[in-house]
């Protein structure tokens, strides 16, 4: 932590404006109703859910809005989307490549010389996960070897989660530890890919980070609620809140981690936004409209031990459960998951966000079967 310099910054969004969308409620889904209502059955708090397809538009939810309370979570709610933000930065980045501005197969030290990067790591590296550079939250290795990084997870992330850090101290933070392997030669995923790929927005566009995304993504598209939210850390209304488990000592602890600053995972995992504009955003991606036709292809070409291609992922469900889908989803470092899920052409689409509560499940053995049990519901074929 030396490298870095991180201030406690507190800030609320009183000055952001969520613009709330007109909602369908159908009722005539009662399977997808009951596949949301799966998720809050297994332990999560709650989660609100947006279908896209060819018999129109479902949105519905389940579970509570706050513990202790009895409304739902809002479907039209804001949420921090975490690693979602992936595809975005990916997406930003390829354009930039479709214009001439960015080599694909280039060396990202040519545009960021004062970084001094292995000549060997290339644009393509950073979006593919080839990079080999070390993941500033922490590394961890097959043998059970870790790395500490700045803490993302647990009580040090609790307490220490109104910091606020800047994109080139991230980088340099994991530029000072060892690199996980040569460039090209493995592949590990990591959020210092994503995080230099916005100081090379920022170098190739002369804008922010933010003021790209919003002038080549958000209004072309009309979302309305994607933020990139720097050092604000209050959700706008309407929001469902968001839980932290976590031990401290001998003693289980449960923290709303509602307000949070995401600055620890520039590009890599800090936008919010809600189901309606990621729904926006993946259908128009892959419906061809932020992309040219052989970048789309080159994004979504599988790799890697779990089919990565460029800030997306390529999963085959098999021909009787819809076959090719696009996603990437997220999750903030406490609190929230987020759910984005695509067609190849964009025509039928899944959108959500999953709040934590004060269960005591672990997520990561509930969440696959809730998830798969959706994810047929919604992209068999019929």
């Amino acid at each position: 932590m030396s490298a870095l310099l991180p201030r406690v910054v507190d800030m609320n969004t009183s000055s952001l404006h969520h613009e709330t969308a007109t909602t369908i409620d159908h009722t005539d889904r009662p399977e997808l109703q009951k596949a949301v209502q799966a998720f809050v059955d297994a332990g999560f708090a709650g989660m609100q859910l947006r279908v896209n397809d060819a018999r129109g538009e479902w949105v519905g939810s389940a579970g509570v809005r706050k513990l202790g309370e009895t409304e739902p979570p809002s479907t039209d709610g804001a949420f921090w989307v975490g690693s979602v933000t992936k595809t975005f930065t990916a997406t930003l980045v390829l354009q930039l490549v479709a214009e001439g501005k960015v080599e694909l197969d280039g060396p990202v030290a040519g545009y960021l010389p004062q970084l001094d990067l292995d000549d060997r790591i290339t644009v393509r590296m950073l979006l593919l996960h080839t990079s080999g550079l070390f993941n500033y939250t922490g590394e961890y290795y097959p043998d059970g070897t870790v790395v500490a990084g700045i803490p993302a997870v647990g009580k040090d992330w609790v307490d220490h989660r109104f910091l606020s850090y800047r994109p080139e101290e991230l980088v340099r933070l994991a530029l000072a530890k060892p690199a996980r392997f040569a460039p090209g030669t493995d592949w590990s995923y990591s959020n210092t890919n994503y995080t230099v790929a916005v100081l090379l927005i920022e170098k190739v566009t002369g804008l922010s980070y933010a003021d790209a995304l919003d002038q080549r993504i958000a209004q072309p598209l009309g979302l309305t609620g994607t933020v990139v939210p720097g050092d604000l850390t209050d959700l706008p209304e309407p929001h469902a809140h968001g839980y932290c488990r976590y031990q401290d000592g001998e003693e289980w602890k449960v923290a709303d981690v509602s307000r949070q600053n995401l600055s620890l995972l520039a590009g890599a995992g800090d936008l919010l936004s809600t189901t309606q504009d990621l729904h926006r955003f993946t259908s128009a991606l892959n419906g061809g409209k932020l992309l040219p036709a052989e970048l789309l292809a080159e994004m979504r070409t599988p790799h890697g031990p779990i089919d990565y291609g460029l800030g997306i992922f390529v999963q085959d469900l098999g021909p009787e459960c819809g076959g090719l889908i696009l996603h990437h989803n997220g999750s903030a470092p406490g609190g929230y998951g987020a759910l984005m899920y695509s067609s190849p052409d964009g025509s039928r689409t899944l959108t959500a966000s999953i709040t934590m509560g004060d269960a005591e499940v672990d997520p990561a053995q509930v969440f696959p079967v809730a998830l798969a049990a959706l994810l047929t519901e919604v992209f068999r074929v019929r």
